[in-house]
């Protein structure tokens, strides 16, 4: 048995003084502070913070196939690295995608002796392929994903409503999430054509914010609740961040719809008027939007209208962003965070009042309850998963990219200020990372 304590641990009950007692993969117990057998192994780390590893619901990880960009030897490290002890990889930008039980098989295969952390996988959903929901799902799939849009890859086609209905009535058959990237075609086309008529500059950043109007989230964002409604399919809105659709999430969840949404660390850190012409590391879709439009995603997290934050990391080769030419609306889009999603959320959260349990419930419970994995991740509790973090909220530090473990080192993050330093990560009661040196066993499980 090995034996951790704090002067601060964060438990479901509150943070409060307590020693954590975990014998193999899992907690045994939480007792009182003063319960520190003298024969175990003990950990005490003072008034450091044990919080919940962070649970990431959202990465794409894009091995096999675009390992360039990415893969899971780099992405798991990256992830311990920031305190994430389990990932759920999106099934695109890999090739094959994950949108058959074959390209399910063909990832898990590639991922195996790869990973430092424990591992799932998202599903997909594209047109034609409903047959294949169920047999992913017996393989593993937590769930499944779908694009209201172009995805971004050939071989990831977006779905209309059509495609989506008989998906999501498999779907609560089987008892698994659809998540949905909701952004419609229609508002984007017209936006574009009329920024190409007025010639508009492809440099410039609120060029491509007029690109991706919110009312394309929003209209993507009705038809979901509709087919929500119809065929009640648990679903999931990814990555939101346009406020003037908050609303019609608002009114989902009070309708009592199985139906949730989530945001992620740059929309509620970065704000378009920051964002300098050309600087295409900040390019993702939907787009950072305003200050205000910040604000209110803030707002909404503290009144559970959105329930967590993930990453989407989503990261490509350097070329792919055209640092060369700055061009917006040819860049690749998609933000590399994944090993700052934790001390980019609380730098927001602490600036703004919020507490570490706060964090939690944002990054650790209700991620963990999306990817079905709520009974062993994401809470400091007997019968959990021993996946904990030593965390310092009040250490603030500068991203040197140079420690950044993605594959490569284009952010959007680089050189800036942030508080919360993750000490150290441990995946079932094993550390994988302490002080920027990471563990040699590859411990990582598929979940």
């Amino acid at each position: 048995m090995t034996v951790f304590r704090s002067r601060r641990v964060v438990t479901p009950d509150g943070i409060k003084p307590a020693t954590v007692h975990v014998r193999g993969e899992k907690i045994e117990a939480v007792s009182d502070y003063d319960a520190w057998p003298a024969t175990e192994e003990r950990v005490d780390v003072g008034e450091s913070v044990i919080m919940p590893a962070v649970v990431d619901t959202h990465v794409h990880v894009n091995e096999p196939g675009r390992t360039e960009w990415e893969g899971f030897s780099t992405a798991t490290r990256a992830a311990a690295s920031g305190g994430v002890s389990a990932l759920v990889d999106m099934p695109l930008n890999s090739i094959p995608p994950t949108t058959t039980v074959r390209g399910l098989r063909e990832k898990k295969k590639e991922a195996t002796g790869q990973c430092l952390i424990d591992v799932g996988f998202w599903g997909g959903v594209v047109p034609g392929n409903v047959s294949e929901l169920a047999g992913m799902a017996e393989e593993g799939a937590r769930g499944f994903k779908c694009f209201m849009c172009f995805s971004g890859v050939d071989e990831f086609p977006g779905v209309t409503e059509e495609h989506m209905r008989p998906a999501m009535i498999e779907l609560a058959r089987v008892k698994r999430p659809l998540l949905v990237h909701a952004e419609v075609e229609g508002p984007i086309d017209a936006a574009t054509k009329e920024l190409e008529l007025k010639k508009a500059d492809p440099r410039a950043y609120f060029t491509y914010l007029a690109s991706r109007p919110q009312e394309s989230e929003a209209q993507a964002i009705r038809i979901a609740t509709g087919l929500c409604r119809e065929t009640r399919a648990r679903t999931h809105i990814v990555h939101h961040s346009a406020a003037s659709a908050l609303q019609l999430i608002r009114t989902a969840k009070a309708e009592g719809l199985p139906f949730t949404a989530e945001t992620c660390p740059h929309y509620l850190h970065f704000a378009a008027e920051e964002i300098l012409d050309g600087a295409t590391a900040w390019k993702c879709a939907p787009p950072i939007r305003e200050r205000n439009n910040r604000e209110q995603l803030w707002e909404a997290l503290n009144e559970g209208v959105l329930e967590l934050v993930a990453s989407d990391h989503s990261p490509c080769t350097p070329a792919l962003k055209k640092p060369e030419l700055g061009d917006f609306m040819q860049a690749w889009g998609g933000i590399s965070g994944l090993q700052l999603g934790l001390p980019v959320t609380w730098t927001g959260a602490r600036k703004r009042g919020h507490s570490l349990e706060r964090l939690v419930k944002w990054m650790c419970e209700a991620t963990a309850k999306l990817a079905g994995l709520e009974q062993r991740k994401g809470k400091i509790a007997a019968g959990f998963d021993a996946d904990l973090v030593v965390f310092e909220p009040d250490a603030q530090f500068k991203v040197d990219v140079q420690k950044i473990q993605h594959k490569h080192k284009v952010t959007p993050y680089a050189d800036g200020e942030l508080f919360g330093v993750v000490t150290s990560t441990y995946v079932r009661g094993t550390r994988v990372f302490h002080q920027g040196e990471h563990a040699r066993e590859l411990k990582g499980q598929f979940l």
